[in-house]
């Protein structure tokens, strides 16, 4: 089924500059549980960018892909006559950093990554490219900053770390409604917000109550 989903759902993701990021059905007694992830379109960043930060997706952001998917998924009838809860999200911080795209998401972010010789280093990514990480290791006790130039094929495993007091240190990204690329001091306190949400939690309740309520008046319906 989700061979079938996800082709339905590229074109309105993509007229909203999202992409699928990853797509799971499962059953949940009479219903199943379709979670949709979706995260920015990178084709605004020119391929010499390596180094640009990429703005996290908005919770409106988020309202609007949960829409462009349920009216995909009703216009279709991709699910068929059997009940189902939506729940679409952005990627977490919790959700391991897997190829280019990931990272070159996450530039500017302190990660944790996880080297084939099993060494392990924790910094920041300085830039990403089609197949190298930087990365900008922090001093530590005795041991200098230094900075690591790693190949993106030689890295098994990667994770955000969550910086509760860190802000963003320029524009990234697209531009806010302003068009100046600036964002204000409660605007980076939302995104840090959003960037520190589960994945599947954005928004699972309102699709619950608003099922609840459908499977009232249309019992076969969703």
């Amino acid at each position: 089924m989700t061979d079938t989903i996800r082709p339905a759902l590229g074109q309105p993701l993509a007229d909203l500059s999202l992409v699928l990021d990853d797509l799971s059905i499962t059953p949940a007694g009479r219903r199943r549980v379709v979670r949709v992830l979706v995260d920015r379109d990178l084709s605004f960043l020119a391929p010499s960018d390596t180094t640009s930060r990429v703005k996290p997706l908005t919770l409106d952001e988020v309202a609007e892909a949960t829409r462009a998917v349920s009216d995909a998924l009703d216009e279709g009838d991709l699910m068929g006559t059997q009940p189902y809860t939506l729940e679409v999200s952005s990627p977490g911080v919790d959700r391991p950093l897997q190829g280019h795209r990931a990272f070159r998401r996450n530039v500017g972010r302190l990660v944790a990554v996880v080297l084939e010789s099993g060494d392990t280093l924790t910094g920041r990514i300085t830039s990403v490219s089609a197949d190298r990480v930087g990365l900008e290791v922090p001093a530590v006790k005795k041991a200098p900053a230094r900075h690591h130039e790693l190949a993106l094929g030689a890295i098994t495993s990667a994770r955000v770390q969550v910086e509760f007091a860190r802000k963003d240190d320029g524009p990234v990204g697209p531009t806010d409604e302003r068009g100046d690329g600036e964002m204000d001091d409660d605007e980076l306190d939302d995104d840090e917000l959003d960037e520190l949400e589960p994945d599947d939690d954005d928004m699972t309740d309102s699709n619950v109550a608003d099922e609840a309520a459908d499977d009232e008046e249309t019992p076969d319906g969703h």
